[in-house]
């Protein structure tokens, strides 16, 4: 997935400002599940909310205003009530790697109880992406 840098995700000195990357982290990752056909919104209507409970940034480079970056995501774990996205973000051009980052999430009924995924949605979760 790409992400294009504006002024409005940098500091005052045009550089992206060091949060900004766990949004672009839960975009990825909303994408991936988007990717393999699973709607947040459809997973949160039939009781299945997923909670980040512990995530992480390593930065590497200062990515700028103006750069497009790609973002690689992959489920690195996953069990029945939690996974782990590892995400890899580089400068798209020149491949430049800006940060690695990790969010483990929970799966919750949407009141905070921990709730089991059905084996549909794991086997959808570790599937590749249909082509377009």
């Amino acid at each position: 997935m790409d992400i294009r840098i504006y002024y409005e995700d940098t500091d005052c000195g045009g550089i992206v400002y060091y949060a900004n990357y766990l949004k672009y982290f839960e975009r990825a990752r909303t994408q991936y599940l988007e990717n393999r056909g699973l709607s947040v919104t459809d997973l949160m209507k039939a009781g299945r909310v997923f909670v980040v409970v512990h995530a992480e940034v390593d930065y590497r480079t200062p990515a700028r205003y103006g750069e497009t970056l790609e973002i690689e995501t992959i489920l690195s774990e996953v069990s029945p009530a939690a996974m782990t996205f590892s995400h890899v973000l580089r400068e798209r051009r020149g491949q430049r790697l800006v940060a690695e980052g990790a969010a483990r999430l929970a799966v919750t009924d949407g009141h905070g109880k921990v709730k089991r995924l059905d084996k549909q949605t794991v086997a959808a979760l570790q599937s590749e992406p249909p082509e377009c």
